[in-house]
């Protein structure tokens, strides 16, 4: 999952951001409600982490705007604020949820894994793709029962098809899913991690189909496939 941190307090924004890229999540971190606003309409991320009290646009102005345009972002309100009208205004205006400031990493967590559930068919736990399924609360691949252990950029790339739901996922999102604004994607790095995908999956009935021109298709595989 990629996230978007919006905080401008610069010790509590990194703080925040090495804590979550330390459970595997890609983050972006910013410190102004304008720089946020022109990335949310550029590049695509899975949740956004929203304080309220931002120089050059207001966390409250820019959900407004993200709403206004029909974005459906979750969107997670952190502030230090925990007045009961301010709270009822955040979430009537869009927000998915609002926490107070210090926040616990533990709830935040499961916060999210909340927001990323509600989002599943059945809003179950578990995401399958015939015998590969993907654990929302631990982020953790398996088939058939037995983790599959995989590096950072490759869980990213495999969590993006899963959350698909048998939809095509183009590269240039792909890419988006598993490099920061600071990183330099790679196509060619990207076709790397699909292939030691495959080569991982084969133990699995699910399978990465390549879709020209359009991107790839994270599918169960065909009884009869090669």
């Amino acid at each position: 999952m990629k996230l978007l941190v919006v905080e401008d307090n610069p010790e509590l924004g990194q703080s925040l951001a090495e804590l979550l890229r330390q459970q595997g999540f890609v983050v972006d971190l910013v410190n102004r409600g304008d720089s946020a606003d022109q990335l949310l309409s550029q590049a695509h991320y899975d949740l956004l982490l929203l304080d309220l009290n931002l120089p050059q646009l207001s966390g409250k102005a820019l959900l407004r705007r993200l709403r206004e345009r029909g974005d459906a972002l979750p969107v997670i309100v952190l502030t230090a604020s925990d007045s009961m009208d301010q709270k009822v205004l955040c979430l009537e205006i869009g927000a998915d949820d609002y926490l107070v400031k210090p926040v616990d990493l533990r709830e935040l967590l499961a916060r999210m894994q909340a927001i990323a559930r509600r989002q599943m068919p059945g809003r179950e736990n578990l995401v399958r793709c015939g015998t590969l399924q993907l654990d929302l609360r631990t982020r953790l691949f398996a088939i058939d029962g037995e983790e599959l252990p995989l590096p950072p950029r490759e869980r990213g790339v495999l969590e993006a098809l899963m959350l698909a739901h048998g939809s095509a996922v183009s590269k240039a999102r792909l890419l988006d899913a598993v490099y920061g604004m600071d990183e330099e994607a790679s196509e060619d790095a990207l076709e790397l991690y699909v292939h030691r995908l495959r080569k991982k999956l084969e133990a699995s009935d699910a399978a990465i189909m390549t879709l020209r021109g359009v991107g790839y298709l994270l599918k169960p595989r065909l009884p009869d496939a090669e």
